[in-house]
């Protein structure tokens, strides 16, 4: 029987040997070293020791965190213009609203509803995004009910209120991506790694679960990990229907 730690990376799932695993902490904000391998992020003092932070998604040549939370929020403000286009439109010329007005229906209103922050800073801004969100679906619910009986408090409603509302939330989705490093550290976290004597630690998007299993239950891959020469897999494990990548070793890029 041997014991993993199973991580997630975006949608791909892996797992360590808990017996390499020494702890696992919150992100945190990173010292940066010069004329360090592109894979590591930086450095952090823990325990009087100084530890290197390797980036798992650089490791298999996925896009960063931050990159992809840009990219996130850039279709999110995006879709919430079309969303307010398409109110507009449906209150001044009587076209169809074909939109959600249920704030956690809406593409932004699910990814609030699975982030958790531990920054102080970062659940204060969350706190107003959230806020003005779900105000902005309810008041749009409310000018649309009201549209068939008076046309002019409904357009009311949206130039004196729902704009404004609007406004501002697209101004605390700017300031999650102005705090972008915390936003992230808030989410990812650091599996402090040990191999061959030395210490660091991966990042890594999530925690999912202690797995135990029999070594015999890991299948043997067709996948070539030798084009990688600082991860080797040893196999994949079929957990409950989930396909997981079982790592043998990460190495250090000096």
């Amino acid at each position: 029987m041997i014991d993993l730690i199973v991580f997630s990376v975006d949608n791909n799932k892996y797992a360590l040997n808990i017996e390499n695993v020494q702890r696992i902490i919150q992100s945190v904000d990173l010292t940066s070293i010069p004329n360090v391998h592109p894979f590591i992020d930086g450095m952090i003092s823990y325990e009087d020791s100084v530890i290197k932070i390797l980036n798992f998604r650089k490791l298999i040549g996925m896009p960063t965190y931050n990159d992809e939370l840009i990219i996130l929020f850039s279709k999110l403000k995006d879709a919430h213009q079309d969303w307010i286009d398409e109110l507009k439109s449906a209150i001044e010329n009587g076209s169809d609203f074909t939109k959600t007005t249920d704030a956690s229906k809406c593409e932004l209103g699910k990814w609030l509803n699975d982030f958790n922050s531990y920054d102080d800073e970062v659940s204060a801004v969350l706190k107003n995004l959230i806020a003005n969100h779900k105000n902005l679906h309810q008041s749009a619910k409310h000018a649309l009910e009201i549209y068939e009986e008076n046309k002019e408090e409904a357009k009311n409603i949206l130039e004196t209120k729902i704009y404004e509302i609007f406004n501002n939330t697209m101004k605390n989705m700017d300031t999650f991506i102005e705090e972008l490093e915390k936003v992230s550290n808030s989410l990812q976290k650091l599996i402090f790694y040990e191999n061959d004597g030395l210490n660091f630690a991966v990042k890594v998007d999530k925690i999912e679960d202690i797995a135990h299993i029999e070594e015999s239950d890991i299948m043997v891959s067709d996948d070539d990990s030798s084009n990688n020469k600082f991860l080797e897999l040893s196999g994949i494990l079929d957990l409950d229907g989930v396909l997981i990548n079982i790592v043998k070793t990460i190495k250090l890029p000096n």
